[in-house]
């Protein structure tokens, strides 16, 4: 008998597995259009929730710097109202690895203002404590055209 539950429960455990990881990237997609919206807004929190403390962030610029100096420039920038937004940010083609507590998010940011569109390839790392997901490694890349 405690074979055959054994075998039951690895069995149970190989079938929910793609349903977990469908849940899991379903979570990242949803943390991901929740931060753009909250980055276009200049939402301190969102992007505080969404940083890891240990974050190495390389800009599009090719400058790299860490959370603290991010978060530095957000709370000094402050929040945009909606109705004053100039850039609104979202993803296209967005694709998803997990492995474990580990996640690689990349996708194409769209950065839209009423004049023009920006397209940034973006790389995202991300570690999962306590059921949270954090961006601990980020890449920003302009787009060729």
């Amino acid at each position: 008998m405690r074979h055959f539950t054994f075998l039951t429960s690895i069995t149970i455990l190989l079938l929910l597995s793609p349903l977990v990881a469908k849940a899991t990237e379903q979570q990242l997609l949803n943390k991901l259009d929740a931060f753009l919206y909250g980055a276009s807004i200049n939402d301190a929190s969102v992007h505080n929730t969404f940083w890891h403390e240990d974050l190495v962030y390389t800009s599009s610029g090719g400058t790299r710097f860490g959370k603290a100096e991010l978060m530095k420039g957000v709370r000094e920038t402050g929040p945009i109202v909606k109705t004053e937004v100039t850039t609104w940010f979202s993803s296209q083609d967005v694709k998803v690895r997990l492995y474990d507590h580990l996640a690689i998010v990349n996708f194409k940011l769209v950065a839209k203002t009423d004049e023009s569109e920006k397209y940034y390839l973006n790389s995202g790392t991300f570690v999962r404590k306590n059921e949270q997901w954090q961006a601990v490694n980020w890449q920003a890349t302009k787009a060729a055209d």
